[in-house]
């Protein structure tokens, strides 16, 4: 799923705990929208592992909230919502495509790693890939009942989501042809510092030319 999406369902979800402690609204869905977003700072980087935890993470949210409920403050109902938010991120990312440019094509198994089972756990698919129509529909989903908790400035952050959300949505797949090209523009010094998924796409179409010369 796009990184809006999972940071609108974190959001969503510090708005449920807003529910139950009204007076730390704004640091419980700010720090959900938060922690939805965290776990793709590792984008570049081991992507889908090194911050991403589907069972783990839970676990932490359970044992997070669970002290925010008991002793509630800005700071304990904060840290609750963040880490639900990102374990949501972690275990929701096996609903979508594999870890690949072009997800639509499912050649990949690898949805997201699990560090309590040491492998890659397999897509089940059911949002095809990050940007599709199944994926905004997610998006505008979960804005709807964080709208209805927030104040004006998270509504215009959240207005902000939906906006990239769409447009990520109509350049989908264009974005990855362009992001292919650029790869095969790089010095190949700098090659080895793009993540695989990159590298591969643009070999396999420099292959491919090169048998057509």
């Amino acid at each position: 799923m796009m990184a809006t999406t999972h940071g609108l369902v974190g959001l969503a979800f510090g708005a449920v705990i807003a529910v139950l402690v009204p007076e730390h609204a704004t640091p419980a869905m700010a720090a959900g929208l938060a922690g939805g977003i965290a776990p793709d700072l590792d984008l570049y980087r081991g992507h889908r592992r090194t911050l991403h935890f589907p069972v783990y993470g839970p676990m932490v949210a359970v044992a997070a909230v669970g002290v925010a409920l008991l002793v509630p403050s800005p700071v304990t109902v904060a840290l609750a919502s963040f880490a639900a938010g990102g374990a949501l991120h972690g275990a929701t990312d096996v609903l979508g495509g594999g870890l690949e440019l072009r997800p639509w094509e499912g050649t990949s198994e690898r949805a997201v790693y699990s560090h309590y089972h040491g492998r890659w756990l397999s897509p089940r698919r059911l949002v095809p890939y990050d940007g599709s129509p199944h994926d905004l529909g997610l998006a505008v989903g979960f804005a709807v009942p964080a709208l209805v908790w927030t104040d004006s400035q998270l509504q215009l952050v959240i207005a902000a989501a939906l906006t990239v959300s769409l447009g990520y949505t109509l350049l989908r797949k264009r974005l990855a042809a362009i992001a292919v090209t650029l790869v095969g523009l790089l010095p190949a010094a700098v090659r080895p510092h793009v993540p695989e998924r990159y590298r591969t796409v643009a070999s396999s179409r420099s292959n491919t030319a090169s048998r057509y010369r």
